[in-house]
């Protein structure tokens, strides 16, 4: 079975549950970013059909809520603060090292699927500003050379993985 009907197959058991009120797009939207981390095509197309309504439609609604995302996300999320505190003590430099280090701009993934980088709000450690948050795990007083640093920590831990893998393969 290919990934778009795979996803077709998830996304038509999601809207079975569902009845086939316009009024619920939001919710079935919400519903199929929670099972794929973000909404793929095929399954919005799935959406427009089960309720009857154009596919610009259920586009427009998508495109007008931040909360939804296009492309799916990397395995570990990285999200950049942008609050007021990270942004007086540069929270812009900081977003601009994790595109740099990663060669992706905010609201993208990595083609390897390994980090997807957002821009959030507030975290709410405005003492350690500027502050990244990495797979929920909150990192303060960032500097360009820390994202480095960070990104070093999973390189190293993903070697050491595979130095694992390797050597149970070949026991």
């Amino acid at each position: 079975m290919t990934e778009e009907e795979e996803i077709k197959k998830q996304t038509l058991e999601i809207l079975e549950s569902r009845s086939r009120e316009r009024g619920k797009l939001i919710p079935i939207l919400q519903d199929i970013q929670a099972k794929f981390g973000y909404l793929p095509r095929e399954a919005m197309l799935e959406t427009a059909n089960f309720l009857d309504i154009p596919e610009s439609e259920v586009y427009s609604v998508a495109t007008f809520y931040n909360q939804f995302r296009f492309v799916p996300p990397g395995k570990h999320q990285v999200k950049a603060c942008l609050g007021t505190a990270c942004q007086i003590k540069g929270g812009r430099i900081i977003i601009e090292a994790w595109q740099r280090e990663l060669g992706i701009k905010v609201g993208e993934t990595t083609t390897d699927r390994e980090f997807g980088l957002e821009r959030v709000a507030c975290v709410g450690c405005c003492a350690m500003a500027p502050v990244t948050v990495v797979d929920e795990q909150v990192e303060g007083k960032v500097s360009p050379t820390r994202v480095k640093g960070i990104l070093l920590a999973f390189d190293l831990a993903k070697q050491k993985t595979s130095k694992k893998v390797k050597k149970a393969k070949s026991s």
